[in-house]
């Protein structure tokens, strides 16, 4: 057999293939992460990496198809697929009966094609909700066309998600009984994965976590205080990304801030921004002098930190000591213009062109 994965169809196949001796060959387009593609070798599958996205990666997997005589199982958009894709959400109802809600994943739309039939056979009255990626917004679009359509696909860290067009069969069988629809951006899943990791103690890669993203952006205030479920449905990720991603989250948290200011370039003249950083309880992450750039006096240089603080308002505390123990500064998150911050930087430093400084 021989089907065509961003990893979670592949892992799959590949592990019931070894426990029947079936010989599975994946493609794997090659943005699929590495651990998938160890983990498919080790169970024994012949992983072949091609194509840009899932879709071209199928197109391959169809040309081995005619040539190799293999029989191809879709991972998404079989009908005996999508009714196992549906056991998931009968699971749900058995251990959560009274629940109000289910929120999830969309990729290839098989799973919520499932769920959403279920839910709406056995339970009407629950509020079936799919979430995908705004970088692969497929089943969005398929609604806004009508029929399925060719998406556009973006480097986005819900992978598994990354499906540029949705299943046909899918689409027919989610369109009618999915009350709503979903995008996230990537701060979004960034901390929807850190918040499993540090609350629930799971390792959720980003596209089993785009769920709770979506409560996280306060995209369902309906569902306050009612019972909803999340299917976290995927922890597949690189031990490498999981660090990027935690740290993105951290960021999008408000707890890693950057931030530039500008100091003297005398000795000790970051010694009054460190001891300040010390006495509010920030952690320095990384320090950067910026020299050449600097358009100001040639005694002054500008420094680009990053730091660790416990939540955003303790951020916004320790911006606030450095502006008034006389650092102008800019944090990066912020909307405040570079021409702005040139103002009150230079006349703290007693400069008179407000445009000496530029960031």
């Amino acid at each position: 057999v021989i089907a065509a994965s961003a990893g979670n169809h592949a892992l799959a196949l590949a592990r019931h293939g070894k426990r029947t001796g079936v010989p599975v060959t994946v493609v794997m387009p090659t943005v699929a992460p590495m651990t998938k593609v160890m983990n498919c070798r080790e169970y024994g599958a012949k992983v072949v990496i091609a194509g840009k996205h899932i879709v071209e990666a199928k197109g391959y997997a169809d040309e081995l198809v005619e040539k190799e005589g293999l029989t191809y199982i879709n991972g998404y958009d079989h009908p005996d697929i999508i009714a196992g894709a549906g056991t998931v959400g009968w699971e749900a109802l058995e251990q959560v009966p009274d629940m109000d809600a289910i929120v999830v994943p969309v990729g290839g739309a098989g799973l919520i094609a499932g769920i959403a039939v279920v839910m709406k056979t056995l339970k009407p009255d629950v509020q079936v909700i799919g979430v995908e990626p705004k970088l692969c917004a497929s089943y969005t679009e398929a609604v806004k066309a009508g029929e399925v359509v060719d998406g556009v696909t973006g480097a986005t860290l819900a992978d598994g998600l990354a499906v540029p067009r949705v299943g046909e069969n899918a689409f027919k069988t989610a369109r009618h009984r999915v009350d709503k629809m979903i995008c996230v951006d990537e701060s979004s899943i960034a901390l929807a994965v850190l918040r499993l990791c540090e609350v629930e103690k799971c390792v959720v890669e980003g596209g089993g976590a785009t769920g709770l993203a979506a409560l996280l952006e306060n995209e369902c205030p309906e569902l306050k205080g009612k019972k909803v479920v999340l299917p976290l449905c995927g922890g597949n990720i690189d031990i490498t990304v999981l660090g990027r991603v935690i740290e993105r989250g951290l960021a999008a948290d408000g707890r890693l801030i950057r931030f530039v200011s500008t100091v003297s370039d005398r000795p000790g003249g970051i010694n009054g921004v460190t001891k300040i950083l010390s006495e509010q309880g920030a952690s320095i992450k990384e320090i950067f002098h910026e020299r050449a750039w600097l358009q100001s006096n040639v005694y002054s240089v500008q420094i680009k930190c990053v730091i660790e603080v416990t939540d955003r308002e303790h951020g916004i505390r320790v911006h606030q000591e450095l502006i008034n123990q006389g650092y102008p500064t800019l944090m990066m998150n912020e909307s405040e213009a570079g021409s702005e911050f040139s103002a009150q930087s230079q006349q703290k430093l007693g400069q008179v062109r407000p445009h000496d400084l530029r960031i």
